[in-house]
């Protein structure tokens, strides 16, 4: 399993974020503090999950010691300084990325994903290819998807909705995040292409729409692919 430090000092936001971390496959080391977070970051982390505001020693000086000493690995920063002057300083400090508090946890992961593969890609380490939840399992790079011995016929759009809900097994994907990702635009309007291809990835999946073993719709936010039966 992939690596995760993750600083945050706040239990409310620390607690659930490391459960959804550790449902998104990563392995995670929660520590408090600034200091914790310097002695413990080692070079074979996969990220550095950030809080900026530590009660220590402030988290844009964190993120610089961190920067320098494990320049390979990437930093998502947290952080309730929403001017653009704050959000710069941290950047240039050695932060890869933010996300404002509050924020949504299928973002977070989202934009953790995406630093992850591309540190790996520049450290010329393989990128994970290969996702799986339940009986169903994604080959990214053959783009090819089995559940259980039984491959599954899906057009390129269902691949990638199936691949994005399966990766992201156990977390709720708003409608939003699967349109700018399988669809590649921001939408803000009817979702029904959406609720199409679930349909169509149901009848594949042979889940039952009114008591579903794979696919869950949660109301007015998105859709789960479950870990478990």
């Amino acid at each position: 399993m992939q690596k995760v430090l993750l600083v945050e000092d706040d239990d409310g936001i620390a607690n659930p974020l490391a459960a959804a971390l550790g449902g998104g496959g990563y392995a995670v080391t929660r520590v408090a503090t600034g200091r914790e977070a310097l002695a413990l970051a080692h070079d074979e982390l996969a990220a550095v999950v950030l809080d900026l505001g530590l009660p220590d020693i402030d988290g844009v000086e964190v993120c610089r010691r961190l920067h320098d000493a494990h320049p390979g690995v990437p930093v998502l920063m947290l952080t309730a300084r929403t001017s653009e002057a704050n959000v710069v300083v941290g950047l240039d400090a050695g932060g890869d990325d933010y996300v404002t508090k509050p924020f949504r946890l299928a973002e977070l992961l989202a934009r953790l994903r995406a630093l992850v593969r591309r540190a790996q890609s520049s450290q010329g380490a393989p990128v994970e290819e290969e996702y799986a939840a339940m009986d169903v399992r994604v080959d990214v790079a053959a783009r090819r998807v089995w559940r259980g011995d039984h491959e599954l016929d899906l057009t390129p759009k269902e691949f990638d909705l199936l691949a994005m809900l399966v990766r992201q097994a156990g977390t709720v994907v708003t409608r939003e995040d699967i349109m700018r990702e399988v669809w590649e635009t921001n939408w803000f309007g009817s979702t029904k292409t959406v609720d199409m291809h679930v349909s169509w990835l149901r009848r594949k999946l042979g889940d039952d729409a009114s008591a579903p073993k794979y696919l869950t719709t949660v109301r007015g936010v998105g859709l789960r692919f479950e870990t478990d039966s």
